[in-house]
């Protein structure tokens, strides 16, 4: 029977401890790694625009998500599908600098199509139409990559209109 112990967090779940990198892939124990985003934390729409610009400016998409993340949970039911779609072009975006084109461009339009639905009135000066612009544009150059990994600070999208 193999005894290796699985890492728990403080409420006992299993909870994969090893360090991350800047895309969110698992690095070597001890390897020096970037600081996770914490989970469940509750922010206003407009910190979580905020702190989301700031991880997918720093080429840290799959962070990003995170954040975008405990926004879809914790916010009111119907805003749900739109940060739900914001993180989903974080994802993808995290998958495509990871080389996995594929799976990129498939949440990069799902995060589109969910978006396309706050369009009118667009919510907290997010640019909706440059985000789903942005997002197709991107899955299609993913899939005629052949499976090469992009920069993800270098295509990182502007969440708000006017580029904020």
């Amino acid at each position: 029977m193999d005894e290796t112990r699985r890492d728990r967090d403080a409420e006992g779940r299993a909870r994969n401890a090893r360090p991350r990198d800047g895309l969110g892939r698992p690095l070597p124990y001890g390897s020096p790694g970037v600081e996770r985003q914490p989970e469940g934390v509750v922010r206003t729409p407009q910190e979580t625009l905020r702190e989301g610009q700031r991880l997918l400016d720093a080429g840290m998409p799959f962070h990003a998500h995170e954040v975008f993340e405990d926004a879809w949970k914790s916010g009111p039911a119907a805003e749900r599908e739109l940060w739900r779609g914001l993180a989903q072009l974080a994802v993808g975006l995290t998958h495509v600098a990871r080389g996995n084109s594929t799976g990129g461009a498939r949440l990069l339009r799902r995060g589109a199509s969910a978006l396309a639905k706050f369009a009118d009135p667009s919510p907290y000066g997010i640019g909706i139409g440059a985000l789903t612009g942005w997002a197709e544009d991107l899955a299609g150059r993913a899939e005629a990559s052949d499976g090469q990994p992009v920069d993800a600070a270098a295509e990182a999208p502007r969440l708000r209109r006017g580029g904020c």
